[in-house]
Formats: structure tokens, sequence, C-alpha cells
């Protein structure tokens, strides 16, 4: 990737890597909690081969990306992560782009998929349909996957707040290897990652984002309209690549149920062996999505 560039929206100074400047559509791809664009380092150079512009910022809170001001609400939630990416194409005068992320960034590919298609060329998701149903939050989850997403409730509390702030590498490196139980360089490829979480706004937008979440904390009134767009869960109108992947340590992705909410096109794909982090754990594949998805909207 190239060095870090800054593009400035109506709150943020985000920081974004960009490669390529070849004829084909332009890919913007977006990191998940708590990683960062390193995520992206070995699908970035297939894409660029194939002749794609590719851009990879940093979200809120994470690596050099900055708050404007500080009487902006470090806010996590869905809307603000969505908004921002569309600020984002505004920003750099993206007409239409590809969108593909995972976790956090996955959400925000998918909103902007869901809101403004005419922006979106075609959608890259691990997982499904990653918009959040806000409203049911409180409904709880088998056992199984309660204890999986322990960290969730953890961050309710201020104890976990506290613990997030005193250990950040520690907790955060624990949840990638959680995350990816399969994957051996989980621990190597963290400490690549990790200056990252150490941007100062980094525990406040992810408090609020998993605050936001179950409900027990308010959310940007700036982003208002957009949280009630999504609370009707939108369909996703866009040609869209769903991956899978079966050994994530929060439980196996299985999207075949939200199939139709996707009606531009569902194409689903099994990653085995594949754990939270499919951009990283296999390259390979998901840069296949991405080429895959933008022939598909030009056909």
């Amino acid at each position: 990737m190239n060095q870090s560039r800054t593009a400035s929206t109506a709150v943020l100074n985000i920081a974004y890597e960009a490669a390529g400047s070849g004829g084909g559509p332009t890919a913007v791809l977006l990191h998940g909690f708590p990683y960062d664009a390193r995520c992206y380092d070995n699908v970035v150079p297939v894409l660029v081969e194939a002749g794609m512009r590719v851009v990879v910022p940093y979200l809120r809170g994470y690596g050099p990306t900055r708050y404007r001001s500080d009487d902006v609400m470090r806010s996590g939630q869905q809307g603000a992560l969505g908004q921002d990416l569309l600020d984002l194409l505004d920003a750099l005068e993206i007409e239409r782009a590809v969108v593909g992320g995972f976790d956090w960034g996955g959400r925000a590919a998918c909103i902007a998929a869901a809101v403004a298609p005419e922006r979106v060329v075609g959608l890259v998701t691990v997982g499904g349909y990653n918009i959040q149903d806000i409203a049911r939050s409180a409904e709880p989850a088998p056992p199984e996957a309660e204890s999986a997403a322990w960290y969730t409730h953890y961050f309710l509390t201020d104890r976990g707040r506290a613990g997030l702030e005193r250990y950040t590498d520690e907790l955060c490196g624990l949840l990638w290897r959680q995350w990816s139980p399969t994957w051996a360089g989980a621990a190597t490829a963290f400490t690549a990652s990790s200056p990252s979480l150490h941007n100062p706004d980094f525990v406040a937008t992810v408090i609020h984002s998993y605050r936001h979440r179950r409900g027990m904390a308010p959310g940007d009134p700036r982003y208002d309209q957009l949280e009630e767009l999504l609370a009707t869960t939108p369909e996703i109108t866009v040609p869209a690549v769903v991956l899978d992947a079966l050994a994530d340590g929060l439980g196996p992705d299985d999207s075949t149920l939200e199939a139709p909410l996707f009606t531009g096109g569902f194409d689903r794909r099994e990653l085995p062996g594949i754990g939270h982090n499919p951009p990283q754990e296999d390259p390979g594949s998901f840069a296949r999505a991405v080429l895959d998805v933008a022939t598909t909207a030009d056909t």
C-alpha cells in the first residue's frame, strides 16, 4: 500500500491508504474491530494487478484517523460508520465503488449498499447482512453464543471500559486469537495492527459502539434519520458476494437465511477453516470475491 493520506469530511479527518490507478473500478475495503488497514496488505496487490484502484481507510477511532473537533460525539454506532464511508466517497470524488469489509467494516459496506445503491458497484461482506437490528438487541442468544461474545457484555460496564483502556493490546490480541482459532499467524499479525488501537479516541468509540447496539447509550443525533432507515431492514439491491467463515471463533457464519435481503444478487461462498478475519487469513478468496462482484456488475 502507498503512504497514508487524509480526506476531510464534516466530522473526521479520515486516514486512508491507496494503491493502483488502473482503468478498472475502485474498491473501498474496510476493516473491523479491533483490526486496521493491515488486514488488506495481501488483498490489495491482487486487485491492483487486475487494474483496480484500491482505497483502505482507517475507521473512526483507529490509526491516524481523527475527529475534527472535541465537540463531535465519539460515536461508534452503525449509522456513523455507514455515513463515514459515503462521506469518504464524496471527499475522494469517487462516484461509484465496490465496497467490502468484515465486522464493523462489513457493516459500513452493507449500509452504504442498502441506502445509497447508486454509489455502490457491488458488495463483498463477511457473514451476511451485517446491519444491526437494535430493536431486538435485548433478546438473548444461546448460551454458547453469549459466552463467545463475552467482550460485548464486559464493555457495557465501567470495569470493561477501564479494562479496554488499561489492557488494550492484551485484550484485543486475545480477541484476535479467540476469533481466529485455526490461524497460526494471528499473534504475529496482531503486532502490526496494534499501534492503530492506540488512537486517542479508540476506547471511547469502541465502548459507544457496543453500548449503542445494545440500546444502552444514545446515538449521535446527526445520524438519527439514517438509524431510522436502518431499523426498517432495507434490502441490498446491488450484486453481493457473501463470504461465510466457517471457523469463526464467534460461531461459524451461515448467511443462508438472509438471502432474501440481497435482492440484487446473492453469491454465498463458504470459507472452511477460516476465522473472523478472512482478508488476512484467506486473502486470495477475498480478492477473488472483489474481482468477481466488480465483473458481475459490469455484465
